[in-house]
């Protein structure tokens, strides 16, 4: 078993798309404020505002997409 912790866990996978997810609600935010408004705040504005939502689909698709396998 080649298994390449952290990098290769399913945690890890997650973790780097929400990121992503982040990273985008922080270019949205910053070009609307018209400056950078940094990871910290869009963190927050994440968490607060969005992740729960954005989970509660993600997991969604990834249970219906399990399914066709």
């Amino acid at each position: 078993m080649n298994y390449n912790f952290p990098t290769g866990s399913s945690l890890y996978k997650e973790f780097l798309i929400e990121r992503e997810e982040i990273l985008k609600l922080k270019w949205i935010e910053s070009e609307k404020k018209g400056k950078d408004i940094g990871f910290e705040a869009a963190l927050l504005n994440w968490v607060r505002n969005h992740r729960a939502e954005w989970k509660k689909h993600r997991d969604a698709y990834i249970f219906i997409d399990k399914d066709r396998i």
